[in-house]
């Protein structure tokens, strides 16, 4: 994803009169200062919004001004969702998850993150994915009020059906639906409404550093684990070649773990991984052949798209 050619940073005058901008002007994931063309940051005047704007009008602004910070996102590809939040105040009880990932901050994905419904997780596939989000004032009062308030998280749990009620909840198919940490849900509802409509899309994930493989198993079965992935921010095919051996495909096992029937161990190690945006990058000997399992190996690649 390329940025604008030309990018204006929000002033501190400026995020002052943006409610929530004015505490997040680097995203919790992202480690990357929000930009906007001056032609939007200029509108973002309050006194002039609140004097001349209604609620429909501002909600519409957001849409479009978010349109220019993140790509490929645009004013008419917003999807409704619902959401809610688990975790706790601090977000604590966010970490592990259905993707693997066990500590999230020591992972690269922070408290931004969320457990996403049947119908967003794909048994996995989405594990690592970026969304922007915001409450959709048009459907609901419990967002917060004024204008400005959105959430980039990443996906780092699943949200299963709960079949004790009759169609399932809010996270049974065919349902979109992110169960978020409360840290994360709090920058656009408000607390005692429990559940409010938003609408998201897709983003670019931006990630310290490169891509992590952490090596698992036993014997002749290798489980490595994919962490802190941009771009498209998940994995959708990889393979492994040892010193010894030809490149051999793997499989995903759960979560972000891909795994291999092969006896590899005393051999170093590379990967080729290709990401679900369709950029492939070859991990060339990133584990020596001294690896044990339980090791993390950090590289200097990393996804684009």
């Amino acid at each position: 994803m390329a940025r604008p050619s030309s990018t204006t940073y929000i002033s501190s005058s400026i995020a002052a009169d943006i409610p929530h901008l004015s505490n997040s002007i680097h995203l919790q994931e992202c480690n990357k200062a929000l930009y906007l063309p001056p032609s939007i940051c200029s509108v973002w005047d309050r006194s002039l919004l609140l004097k001349k704007m209604g609620r429909r009008f501002l909600h519409q602004l957001l849409l479009a001004a978010l349109a220019l910070c993140f790509a490929p996102v645009r004013p008419d590809d917003w999807l409704p969702a619902t959401a809610t939040f688990y975790g706790g105040a601090d977000g604590s009880d966010t970490m592990g998850g259905a993707c693997g990932y066990g500590n999230l901050y020591d992972q690269g994905y922070g408290i931004n993150n969320a457990a996403l419904s049947t119908a967003l997780f794909n048994d996995g596939a989405s594990c690592g994915q970026c969304y922007v989000i915001i409450c959709d004032s048009s459907k609901s009062g419990w967002c917060r009020p004024g204008p400005g308030h959105w959430v980039a998280v990443s996906a780092t749990n699943f949200c299963p059906p709960n079949w004790s009620y009759p169609d399932g909840g809010w996270c049974a198919p065919p349902k979109p639906h992110f169960d978020m940490s409360q840290p994360a849900w709090e920058n656009i509802g408000i607390y005692t409404a429990g559940i409010i409509p938003v609408l998201y899309q897709r983003v670019k994930c931006w990630r310290d550093g490169g891509v992590r493989f952490t090596i698992g198993g036993f014997n002749y079965f290798e489980l490595v684990l994919v962490t802190n992935v941009a771009g498209s921010g998940s994995i959708q095919s990889m393979a492994v070649k040892g010193t010894s051996t030809d490149w051999i495909p793997m499989s995903r096992n759960w979560g972000a773990n891909w795994q291999c029937l092969a006896g590899l161990a005393g051999q170093g190690l590379s990967f080729a991984l290709t990401s679900t945006g369709g950029q492939s990058i070859v991990f060339q000997d990133v584990v020596p052949a001294w690896w044990q399992f339980g090791q993390t190996f950090n590289t200097y690649k990393n996804f684009d798209y």
